[in-house]
């Protein structure tokens, strides 16, 4: 005991510079050895048989610089934190860490998302962008429920976007049905099919449940590709009706939204509809999500996820856990999809491919897994840093003029990934108020040990 004590009053050692350093260097020998031919060297036609070499010695010298960067702040942050986790935290350090994030920060994002459509910067592509994000959020929310809350590793998540979307486009193509009869029936026959990929999933758990959802996304994409009598096939469907303002379309006409309440007619009006209704559907899954969570089944989802056979021996029904956490995942994800195919007025297969699946999984981990404005973080990270790198024109100057930014999407993607599990492990925002707490908190041996009554 004494020894441990004496360990952790230690003082840290100093930070081997010199080492770190050439760490680096070797690091950034072994990129410019992977760079240069696969980077640096560009194959160019000459307008005959002749393919000539052009060198780009600036792109290569950039990605070189950005791994002796992430080799150094991984060295000074990640791998030489337990020297500096010994040394006193200062107080505005201490003071920031009492804070609850989501306590705080929750509020002011919710604030600043309402305000959005009224700031001046804003114009059409910033709410198209506004309403994807939202619209992510909303996603992920849903799948939290499956991955965060249940632990069932879901690859096949945009399954129920796709059987959403072409549910409201069928329904209210062939039977005229509105936006608000669809949903809810969009949200209804996905959690039936959430329902039936639970069935065969049952006794499947980790790596053998992912392929197995893995597949039934893909079999969902496939089906509806090849099924050209029924869902348009490669074509898609088009012209699929969009909702209206209470009855009032968003269109020039005396009846229109604009006429009726004496406004000018600007296209913003619909977006700024779309981009609320997106809202208000991804605050209904925040708080139905957030309930669940403190009900039984919340708590038999976070018992499943932490050990099946435990909840098993303790007499919980496992069947009926997984079948429900899946058909509400899915539920929410069919809420989604109908919503994109109202805003978007096309659909087809090719956009619900497994990039789909695997962008709303991958904000979820970084988020947090059970973090709800993690979630809202890594999306808008994630989603609106995706846009953000479209507007990157200066980076042709060095990677070429054919060069499209938004093609650093998965390296950035992969990066992220590998940073967050580096320095966050369990999430940009990992702390959460616990399903069920006392009233008060109870005395316990370590409080007193800690007081020195041990």
């Amino acid at each position: 005991m004494a020894v441990a004590e004496a360990k952790a009053i230690a003082p840290s050692r100093g930070l081997d510079l010199p080492a770190i350093i050439k760490d680096c260097l070797l690091a950034t020998l072994v990129a410019f050895a992977i760079f240069f031919p696969t980077l640096g060297v560009k194959t160019d036609s000459t307008g005959g048989l002749d393919i000539i070499l052009r060198y780009r010695w600036t792109a290569v010298f950039i990605a070189c610089a950005v791994v002796f960067a992430g080799r150094l702040l991984l060295q000074l942050l990640v791998w030489n934190r337990a020297a500096a986790a010994t040394r006193p935290a200062s107080p505005l350090a201490q003071r920031i860490g009492e804070l609850e994030l989501g306590k705080y920060l929750g509020p002011v994002v919710l604030a600043m998302a309402i305000l959005m459509p009224f700031l001046p910067f804003t114009d059409r592509y910033v709410m198209d962008v506004a309403i994807l994000i939202v619209t992510y959020i909303m996603l992920a929310w849903g799948l939290q429920v499956v991955v965060g809350l249940a632990g069932l590793l879901d690859l096949g998540y945009v399954a129920f976007y796709a059987v959403g979307a072409y549910s409201y486009a069928l329904l209210a193509q062939h039977f005229g049905f509105s936006f608000w009869i669809c949903l809810p029936l969009a949200g209804t026959l996905a959690a039936f099919w959430g329902i039936i990929l639970g069935f065969p999933v049952l006794r499947l758990r980790g790596d053998y449940l992912a392929i197995v959802t893995l597949a039934f996304g893909e079999i969902i994409r496939l089906v509806l590709l090849n099924w050209h009598e029924f869902t348009g096939g490669p074509n898609g469907i088009s012209n699929v009706p969009r909702p209206s303002f209470f009855g009032i379309p968003f269109t020039r006409g005396e009846e229109g939204f604009a006429a009726t309440f004496g406004l000018p007619f600007s296209n913003l009006h619909r977006l700024m509809f779309l981009y609320y209704l997106a809202m208000a559907l991804a605050l209904v899954t925040f708080f139905v999500t957030n309930r669940l969570r403190r009900l039984p089944i919340g708590r038999a989802w976070e018992a499943l996820r932490e050990d099946e056979i435990a909840c098993r021996s303790l007499g919980l029904n496992t069947t009926n856990t997984k079948l429900t956490a899946f058909a509400i995942g899915a539920m929410f994800g069919g809420f989604a999809g109908s919503f994109f195919a109202t805003k978007q007025g096309f659909i087809s297969p090719e956009s619900f491919n497994f990039l789909e699946s695997a962008t709303i999984l991958a904000i979820v981990v970084l988020g947090g897994m059970s973090s709800q404005i993690g979630v809202v973080l890594a999306s808008i990270a994630m989603i609106g840093g995706l846009e953000v790198l479209r507007q990157l024109h200066f980076l042709k100057l060095f990677f070429g003029a054919d060069f499209d930014p938004s093609q650093l999407r998965m390296l950035l993607f992969g990066m992220a990934m590998v940073l967050v599990m580096l320095w966050k492990p369990r999430g940009l925002v990992s702390s959460r108020v616990p399903s069920v707490f006392l009233k008060q908190k109870k005395i316990v041996s370590s409080d007193l040990v800690g007081q020195g009554h041990g």
